[in-house]
């Protein structure tokens, strides 16, 4: 009988784990199993940008555009300001020349603490919570299985299977036809509209990038791609076992762009690369007419690939992960300078305004805790960490050189900023929330500045005015106020000390509250966020922490 009953549980375990096996299967590897079927990847295949004339026209003196998003990048990852990945290992003396040259925004904010929002900011001058891109685009098998990881924490993440209903496909979550973006304004004045890389405004037709107004877009219309295949020889890959989100990319995401709508095929070489190169051949095959170019690397967001080249070239790391972390900077480093060399070889670089900036600031989740330093916080929080980013402008013929802006600025301001060097009016049937930073630089008399800048996800808000920034949290109930001045690295909470300062900032967030609109579909999960330890961190339940909303 004994041994009947431990048969018994023996084949009940079994069964059980195999449940869970093929539980496991259903949400990590079926929806990519189903893309691929739905929409293959080719082979390589070569690709063309459309000629301009063969000469630049008389007279001819617009500007070209150009704005690089870095994605997840974070603080401390460049050497500009005296920092790098493992103390300063990995020199970054491209992205560090625009800083040099041209005009650091020390205090430079991203659109939210997430990508698809702040990218969202960028394209149209207007807090994402003004139109209803509250969140960002995500498959509902992805945010069960963010959901079920760590279900017994101290602090577990919360799902509302009631909000299902509300949520349209991930391929409908994206930029509303209502908005104008910066491409569609450029058009009119006679841009060449190019882009390269990362969408993530919605992958529907009518949301894709040529039908938001660029000529030609080159790149992966999701929230992320495989930089190589996992088995590529040239690749060198650090998988984050602790991390359910690494879980979900490498089980789903293709290494595969499209052309302007068209089928999905392989690049020829490592992402950043690819990108970077395909970015310098439209700038020459534009040289002679004016273009705006918007190159959005995916680099350094998960998944952690790096080619053996750029890792092998950092053998004085030994942290594998850092070492790959510390690739993948390297490369996005190469890839700017490639796009700055294909400027200044056609004779561009004069009269061409280079904007840099990050969609918010490094994550918690790579287990990498000197990403952001000196700042707390990770992406998904309001805190420096989060939404603090490196954020440059380089325009020789109209900026100084090597001048440091102090007072914020934000994502919304890539906007103003683009259309203002262009010559084109900003729409005028809509809050427009960014301003021309080149006027402010210049110090030009009535430039328009900032009251304050703002920031929302669900229950979680933000507003930053002048140099004191509040933020207040639902989910714990919290709230935290910095003087950004005196203590810039937010270690000294001064709500209870300053009760009219927080007075003064709640009323101002409440009325840019009043402003925005409902999202345009729900949060279907809050997760716990560590503010000062990374996920791998085995303490990282000890400490502040904020439930974000997605």
């Amino acid at each position: 009988m004994r041994r009947f009953a431990i048969g018994a549980l023996v084949v009940l375990a079994l069964a059980a784990g195999a449940v869970y096996a093929a539980r496991d299967f259903l949400i990590l590897h079926v929806p990519g199993i189903i893309g691929r079927l739905r929409d293959p990847v080719g082979p390589t295949q070569p690709v063309a940008w459309e000629a301009g004339p063969a000469r630049r026209a008389a007279g001819e003196s617009l500007p070209n555009v150009v704005v690089i998003v870095a994605d997840d990048l974070g603080w401390n990852d460049l050497t500009f300001a005296g920092g790098g990945v493992a103390n300063g290992a990995v020199p970054t003396p491209n992205i560090d020349s625009l800083a040099r040259d041209g005009v650091e925004f020390t205090r430079g904010y991203a659109g939210n603490a997430t990508c698809a929002p702040s990218r969202a900011a960028i394209m149209t001058g207007r807090y994402p919570t003004r139109f209803g891109f509250e969140f960002t685009p995500a498959p509902k098998a992805f945010m069960k299985l963010v959901a079920t990881f760590n279900k017994e924490a101290v602090r577990p993440p919360v799902y509302f299977d009631d909000r299902e209903k509300d949520v349209p496909p991930m391929e409908q979550q994206g930029l509303p036809a209502s908005e104008v973006t910066l491409a569609e304004s450029l058009k009119p004045r006679g841009y060449r509209t190019l882009g390269l890389g990362k969408w993530h405004l919605g992958e529907a037709v009518a949301m894709r990038p040529e039908a938001r107004g660029f000529d030609e877009y080159l790149g992966f219309l999701s929230g992320g791609s495989m930089y190589l295949d996992k088995d590529d020889a040239r690749s060198v890959n650090s998988i984050q076992d602790f991390d359910p989100i690494d879980r979900f990319l490498w089980a789903n995401l293709t290494f595969s762009v499209r052309k302007n709508g068209g089928p999905r095929f392989e690049p020829d070489e490592y992402m950043t690369d690819y990108l970077a190169r395909e970015a310098t051949r439209a700038i020459e095959a534009n040289r002679n007419r004016p273009f705006f170019l918007y190159l959005a690397f995916n680099a350094p967001h998960t998944p952690l690939q790096a080619t053996r080249a750029d890792y092998e070239a950092l053998a004085g790391i030994e942290h594998h992960e850092l070492r790959v972390y510390g690739a993948m900077i390297r490369s996005l480093d190469r890839g700017v300078g490639q796009v700055l060399a294909a400027l200044r070889d056609n004779g561009l670089e004069e009269n061409t305004l280079v904007l840099f900036v990050s969609d918010n600031g490094g994550a918690d989740y790579i287990g990498l805790p000197d990403v952001n330093r000196p700042y707390r916080g990770w992406k998904m929080t309001f805190f420096e960490g989060g939404v603090h980013t490196p954020f440059f402008a380089k325009w020789p013929a109209k900026l100084p050189r090597g001048a440091k802006y102090e007072s914020p600025v934000g994502h919304v301001d890539v906007f103003a900023t683009s259309l203002a060097a262009a010559g084109a009016p900003l729409p005028n049937d809509r809050v427009i929330d960014g301003v021309d930073l080149t006027a402010l630089v210049r110090g030009e008399p009535g430039a328009r500045q900032h009251e304050a800048l703002y920031w929302r996800s669900g229950h979680y808000r933000s507003i930053l005015a002048g140099d004191w920034k509040l933020q207040v949290s639902e989910r714990p109930k919290q709230t935290w106020l910095f003087d950004m001045r005196a203590d810039p690295t937010e270690s000294t909470n001064a709500a209870e000390s300053r009760p009219d300062k927080v007075a003064e900032l709640t009323a101002l967030l409440a009325r840019y509250d009043g402003e925005m609109v409902t999202p345009k579909w729900p949060s279907l999960i809050e997760g716990p966020i560590a503010i000062d330890r990374t996920l791998a961190d085995p303490k990282r339940y000890d400490g502040e922490y904020v439930y974000w909303a997605n």
